[in-house]
């Protein structure tokens, strides 16, 4: 049998059970093999339940003797199972999972692997993976490692590795996608070996090895998408060479108030070199709040504008973009640069006069949002576009950017810094520049991790801040009240918080606040109109209020690091002390507490953002899954991130010296690419 055959022709499936195959996406004998482990029975290494130990994880087997389910409080529940063998018996326990009752067989076998634990006083095991067993005990015990498959349908674990074995034992020569040389280099095992040590390990080192080997794989084949993709993007001959040195940038920068930092002044000369070069720039800079993202753009646009050309800086709101151009204007002083601010707000004649000199070159620097890509706004030689808070974006509106020059150049920002592995997956194709020192004078937000108990206290401290004059947040998880969660939501916190504190002047604002509205109450608190602003995470990217110095996270276990820590730069900008209170709810699980004390423990943003990472696992870091995100199905970027770090490498190298894989010997892998593009052009037809 080969790969691409149909898995209709095993022995055993036909069309019915094809068609349950084809729902865990398995079509051919290739997609079968392909269909990973995602976990293993040490069938060799049966703990007797009499042996077992609290802390360790075990594999059991035994007879299902009783079952039971029962609800518990806060809408949980728990599904019990007493499993005996010849040398006593165990309970087993799975929480909030009510489906597992209808899988448990009473009075039938069952192998159940998981970890042991103590509670009131008797063993008991929470499993992580069980299967039905109807094997003869025999076949059990010299079975091996046998794989754990995920499932769907009317297909079971014991027909799925019967089919697989069979596969396996009829596959004839397969090519191996990744040359000799490569798999040497790697220390990965042919493609026909690793296919049968993933299935059917003799050991745990042959599956690790396997495992590592298409955990490899994988990321290769998405990095080198993108290296091509690189490559085709940065073509020497299609970009602008902008290494003009005149008069302005030395100008605006002696005439800063500050001096900048060294990962500053790193990531300019980063930024500089690529802005000589004749290939497009694409950089992606990674700055924590406050570490001076603005003025490195600034002195890039400014770098752009010397060698004659124009700039653009788009930002996601008007308060945000309006921001920018005050700072800028600011930071300009009297240099010969003409900028100007176009917003949705901007109309009329103001806005046609704007469209008149972007299109004429009159007009050097534009500072905008959305209103940049409209239609009729064009310019007459657009060298740097600038994308603020990218990930607010989406591509077709960073692109519709990028088109209203020839080839610009691109840097995009973020002040959510990212784990290395996921800025290595999302921004394989791009540089990357971290700022990742806060310039001097900055003070660190005073965070607090506390209990409904110490509300009374807090509020006090809170009506004392606003008697002195300064201003601060409460941040809710939730708009309105829901019947399906015992949540605080900003407008009842509104409320409460405006009868609570009646000589302050409080304010509320959530997402389905019109976006005139919000514009308009968030101008009222900039401009210290507002005392208290009740919210939801609408102000994670917001306006820098220098008067705004304490914020209240309401139920903060609900949120990710990474959008806890941007919620805290919201305070901390003026000269004052600032503060930021982190309530956690008492039906907080542990994880959750982690995290708060993680945040309160440190405030750089880049070992917050990998932490939040090691939490959370594969989540997405934004908050909402980003459009084009892979869906690894072996790799793990949170284990793999030194094989992720091995992969692009060696796909860049690969594709520097074979830019367009042309050469005999790379034949296999572009095989194997418009395989996976076939596959992937199946898979978005079948939906």
């Amino acid at each position: 049998m080969s790969l691409d055959d149909d898995v209709r022709f095993l022995p055993g499936v036909g069309p019915r059970k094809a068609a349950d195959l084809a729902r865990l996406g398995i079509r051919t004998i290739g997609d079968l093999l392909l269909h990973y482990p995602r976990d293993y029975f040490d069938a060799r290494h049966v703990t007797p339940i009499g042996d077992l130990r609290p802390g360790e994880t075990a594999t059991v087997l035994g007879t299902v003797r009783t079952l039971g389910e029962r609800k518990l409080r806060a809408r949980r529940s728990m599904v019990s199972a007493l499993l005996e063998d010849e040398t006593g018996a165990v309970p087993l326990v799975w929480f909030n999972q009510p489906w597992v009752a209808g899988q448990l067989p009473r009075g039938g076998r069952l192998r159940a692997i998981g970890a042991v634990s103590r509670f009131q006083g008797r063993i008991q095991l929470s499993p992580s993976e069980f299967d039905v067993v109807e094997e003869a005990e025999g076949e059990i015990a010299a079975a091996g490692l046998l794989p754990i498959y995920p499932l769907t349908g009317n297909v079971s674990q014991k027909a799925l590795r019967g089919w697989t074995r069979t596969a396996l034992d009829r596959l004839g020569r397969v090519e191996d996608p990744l040359p000799e040389d490569l798999r040497r280099e790697q220390d990965l095992p042919p493609l026909g070996v690793a296919l049968a040590e993933l299935h059917w390990p003799e050991s745990p080192l042959a599956r690790d090895r396997a495992r590592r080997r298409f955990a490899w794989e994988e990321l290769f084949w998405w990095e080198l998408r993108l290296a091509l993709k690189a490559v085709e993007r940065r073509r020497p001959e299609s970009g602008i060479a902008m290494g003009a040195e005149g008069e302005i940038v030395p100008r605006v920068g002696r005439a800063l108030p500050f001096e900048l930092t060294r990962a500053q002044r790193r990531t300019l000369s980063e930024i500089y070199r690529d802005m000589r070069a004749t290939r497009p720039m694409n950089r992606l800079i990674q700055g924590d709040v406050g570490s001076g993202k603005t003025v490195v753009a600034l002195l890039a646009l400014l770098r752009a504008i010397e060698s004659g050309y124009q700039g653009a800086l788009m930002a996601p709101t008007e308060i945000l973009a309006e921001q920018h151009a005050r700072t800028i204007g600011r930071l300009l002083g009297d240099a010969p640069v003409q900028a100007a601010l176009l917003t949705g707000s901007v109309g009329g004649k103001s806005r046609a006069r704007i469209a008149a000199g972007l299109a004429e070159g009159a007009i050097d620097l534009a500072i905008g949002t959305h209103a940049l890509i409209q239609e009729g706004v064009e310019f007459r030689r657009l060298g740097l576009a600038i994308i603020d808070e990218q990930h607010r974006f989406g591509v077709a509106q960073r692109l519709a950017l990028t088109r209203k020059g020839a080839v610009p150049d691109v840097l995009v920002m973020t002040a959510t810094p990212i784990p290395r592995s996921l800025a290595l997956t999302f921004y394989g194709d791009l540089d990357v520049s971290r700022i990742d020192e806060m310039p001097p004078g900055r003070k660190p937000v005073a965070t607090r991790v506390i209990g409904e108990r110490q509300r009374d206290r807090l509020y006090g401290f809170l009506a004392e801040r606003l008697a002195a004059g300064e201003q601060g947040y409460v941040v809710y998880p939730l708009i309105e009240e829901s019947e399906a969660t015992d949540l605080k939501d900003a407008t009842s916190g509104y409320e409460a918080l405006a009868e609570r504190f009646p000589s302050a002047r409080v304010a509320l604002l959530h997402g389905r606040v019109p976006p005139e509205e919000k514009d308009r109450v968030m101008r009222a608190f900039a401009a210290g109109e507002v005392d208290l602003l009740v919210a939801t995470t609408v102000i994670e990217v917001g306006v820098d209020v220098a008067n705004a110095t304490f914020m209240v996270v309401e139920h903060a276990e609900r949120f990710g690091l990474s959008q806890l820590h941007q919620l805290r730069g919201r305070v901390g900008r003026g000269e004052r002390a600032a503060y930021c209170f982190l309530m956690i709810s008492p039906e907080a699980g542990a994880h959750a507490r982690e995290r708060a004390r993680v945040l309160a423990s440190t405030h750089d943003g880049f070992v917050i953002a990998e932490e939040d990472f090691r939490l959370r696992g594969q989540g997405d870091v934004f908050g909402t899954r980003q459009h084009g995100t892979p869906d690894f199905r072996i790799a793990d970027l949170e284990r793999d991130v030194d094989l992720l770090a091995a992969a692009r490498d060696a796909a860049f190298d690969l594709v520097d010296g074979d830019p367009v894989l042309e050469r005999p010997e790379n034949a296999p892998i572009r095989r194997w690419l418009d395989r996976l593009a076939a596959r992937d052009a199946d898979l978005a037809r079948q939906g």
